[in-house]
């Protein structure tokens, strides 16, 4: 999964909007917050997913979660581990072009 991320913050208050727009926004939850990462919540993380996947908000919500370092649960499609290696080779591109 390939995203740019910009250098610049991400504007909060005019980006709001996607929310009414999120797929998850009739969901509990409770779905996108699994206890850890094996066993049952193999499952409620790929069902979230399931959600993200017909969402016309993934891209938005996802850039959210990495430009605020959301670090629990699942936005915009992607696992808590998914998202830290996304931000990583962000990082590093970051270094890299400085």
């Amino acid at each position: 999964m390939a995203l740019a991320l910009s250098a610049e913050s991400y504007d909060v208050v005019e980006s709001a909007n996607w929310r009414e727009y999120a797929a998850c926004r009739d969901t509990s939850p409770d779905l996108f917050f699994p206890i850890g990462t094996t066993g049952p919540a193999i499952e409620q993380i790929a069902q979230a997913k399931a959600v993200c996947r017909s969402c016309e908000a993934q891209s938005a919500c996802l850039e959210f979660a990495l430009s605020t370092n959301q670090d629990s649960g699942v936005w915009g499609g992607t696992s808590e581990e998914e998202r830290r290696k996304l931000r990583r080779a962000w990082v590093s591109r970051q270094r890299h072009a400085s």
